[in-house]
């Protein structure tokens, strides 16, 4: 199965919906991914995935189904106690390159720049979902990796945020949270496809197709 994941276009994050540039990024993927063979969308219930992935649906008639726990992933201090920024994913992970950390650290989460990060509870509770959604495709989290079972799609598209991917991404290919943040940082409308093995009853883990692909609005950025 391969999973296409999508970025919203540019939002209008007040209204939680596409600006007009937007809806030009979302009408540029979705022209991007049209030869593409996907079989379901989901998306993040979020207003400017939504309308994102709708885009993208105009060229398959597939319908988009919602996945709640797809919703941008929430930042800032759990108990009013200041954290670096209001605890941006982004700016926290530029922050521990400053100051020359390691972004590969295994317990990050108890670094000072998380450990009062409501993004941390946040990040771990979209990987929960995440695993439960994966194996209604026919995915099981085993320890680090999945078992194959039966097969739903082979390929799917996945519209959702910067940070929400970050997090899903973090936890499928067993990376910290910061370095992914970091090394990603998927700009609107980027396009992620990773793959797993359809071998039943094989344990498995996702492979890296394309990474963080946005070159279908880059004429659209110089025009606005």
């Amino acid at each position: 199965m391969r999973i296409i994941f999508v970025r919203h276009g540019h939002p209008d994050y007040e209204k939680d919906c596409l600006t007009a540039l937007g809806h030009k990024h979302g009408e540029a993927v979705a022209e991007r991914l049209k030869d593409e063979p996907v079989e379901k969308i989901f998306s993040s219930t979020c207003g400017r995935a939504l309308e994102t992935a709708e885009h993208i649906n105009e060229k398959f008639g597939l319908g988009v189904d919602g996945l709640p726990f797809m919703r941008e992933i929430k930042w800032g201090s759990i108990d009013g106690t200041p954290v670096y920024e209001d605890g941006h994913p982004w700016l926290n992970s530029d922050y521990l390159v400053a100051q020359g950390n390691d972004l590969l650290n295994p317990d990050w989460r108890k670094t000072e720049q998380y450990r009062k990060n409501k993004v941390v509870a946040a990040a771990d509770a979209l990987a929960e979902g995440f695993d439960a959604w994966l194996a209604g495709l026919g995915y099981t989290r085993e320890g680090d990796y999945y078992r194959v079972g039966k097969i739903r799609y082979g390929t799917v598209v996945l519209v959702s945020h910067g940070g929400a991917s970050s997090a899903a991404l973090a936890h499928f290919f067993n990376l910290p949270f910061p370095f992914v943040c970091s090394a990603i940082c998927p700009d609107y409308t980027a396009v992620t496809i990773v793959a797993l093995s359809e071998e039943e009853g094989a344990l498995v883990a996702p492979k890296f197709e394309i990474m963080n692909d946005a070159r279908h609005i880059a004429k659209i950025e110089e025009l606005d």
